[in-house]
């Protein structure tokens, strides 16, 4: 049963578009390619808009953000998207963790949020319960 559990899983997860937005292209670059080894299907954009304009948005299934952007940031991305009618699940990363700015997050319906450098584990953990139970906060920090 458990090995059947992982099959379906595994064949759910290939077609599960996982967007990352953050302005730092290495580390987008290492986000990707993380992810794509969990097994998902990913696009990476450098900017809030540029998701915002990309014919993605409406297949994203899970969103990951990193907050501190030029322009608009994660958390400003996910308000966007939540006042627009997506429901698109969201994991905020940043480099600069804020007891403040992760309570709000976690208030406005972000799943996760991360401090960089991303544990694999937490973020494996944060994207299946994102893809299970969308919208529901589990995780504070890491």
């Amino acid at each position: 049963m458990v090995d059947r559990e992982r099959c379906l899983e595994a064949a759910m997860s290939n077609r599960t578009l996982i967007s990352i937005v953050d302005d730092d292209e290495p580390y987008r670059d290492s986000m990707r390619k993380l992810i794509m080894l969990l097994g998902y299907t990913v696009e990476a954009f450098p900017s809030a808009a540029d998701f915002l304009r990309s014919r993605h948005l409406p297949e994203t299934a899970c969103l990951v953000a990193d907050v501190h952007m030029p322009g608009m940031t994660g958390v400003e991305l996910h308000r966007h998207l939540v006042n627009a009618g997506y429901a698109i699940p969201t994991i905020l990363v940043t480099a600069y963790p804020d007891e403040i700015v992760r309570d709000r997050a976690l208030r406005d319906g972000v799943v996760c949020y991360l401090s960089k450098p991303v544990d694999d584990n937490n973020l494996e953990r944060c994207l299946r319960s994102a893809l299970r139970r969308p919208g529901t906060p589990i995780e504070g920090h890491s």
